[in-house]
């Protein structure tokens, strides 16, 4: 049996072919292997400083003041208390809820480089305790208590990160804040937390680590202002208050808690005339 014989362009050709592969198995590689996959922030983490290059979130504020209520807590038993600047921020007369109908007026001061305000009135109630100084850590939680919908209620929440809140409109700026992860909220509230802008966010200790500001319902997440943005406009409003110890608080607990703040007065709700 004979085979046909191949045509010496065929052979020549397969042998280059070969000395071409045998060539480049022999080069040299230097090329860096694949990038690791990005390492998530892990849960515990602790949080770090503000910076310019965190996520934004943009929020617009109308020019025109509306009547309205949210949210003060007490920092001193001399009447001190802490709100959201947008809550108060061109009211006629602001005042603190102290009874069905009936109020205590009170004195604002806005924060013009953040979203906060401190109102001042004839006497007070006793102080909640201050934590701005504790270092924050990735899901540790809070728990915000005040008035929902103009309703006594809470929520609480698990520490996400920081971002950086842009307002535009009225008081536009820009401010470092923190965001966190609602877990829970008072049975039957639905809806938007309006009206809880202004309440203090505890943690776990009890201690005011920011101010409720904002919401994001359809991203289930609550904004707060930064510690050092708060303990920043005490300072500048001439109040200084050191960290003390505060009670626990818990997630099975904390409605309890909130019942009682309210019911102290510690927390309260604070209305805007315009009239």
């Amino acid at each position: 049996m004979h085979f046909p014989r191949l045509p010496d362009w065929l052979i020549y050709a397969v042998v280059v072919v070969a000395l071409l592969l045998a060539a480049i198995g022999r080069q040299e590689r230097a090329d860096a292997p694949p990038a690791p996959p990005p390492t998530p922030e892990a849960e515990g983490t602790a949080l770090g400083p503000a910076s310019p290059f965190d996520p934004s979130v943009v929020v617009e504020v109308s020019n025109k003041t509306e009547a309205g209520a949210g949210t003060a807590f007490s920092i001193s038993p001399g009447g001190v208390w802490v709100t959201a600047r947008h809550v108060v921020e061109g009211c006629k007369q602001a005042a603190i809820v102290v009874a069905p109908g009936r109020g205590v007026a009170a004195t604002v001061r806005i924060d013009p480089s953040a979203e906060t305000a401190i109102l001042t009135t004839d006497g007070g109630a006793p102080a909640l305790p201050l934590g701005l100084s504790q270092r924050l850590r990735r899901g540790e939680r809070a728990f915000h208590m005040g008035f929902p919908q103009g309703r006594p209620g809470e929520a609480s929440s698990r520490l996400l990160g920081r971002e950086n809140l842009v307002v535009q409109g009225r008081g536009a700026r820009t401010e470092p804040v923190l965001v966190w992860a609602e877990t829970g909220r008072t049975d039957g509230l639905k809806g938007t937390l309006g009206g809880l802008s202004g309440a203090p966010a505890l943690d776990d200790q009890g201690r005011v680590v920011g101010v409720t500001i904002a919401e994001a319902p359809r991203r289930g997440r609550i904004y707060t202002t930064s510690p050092e943005t708060t303990a920043r406009a005490l300072k500048a409003a001439g109040q200084r208050f050191p960290d003390t110890a505060g009670q626990p608080i818990a997630a099975d607990n904390y409605g309890r808690m909130a019942d009682d703040l309210r019911r102290n007065l510690r927390v309260a709700q604070v209305v805007c005339l315009t009239t």
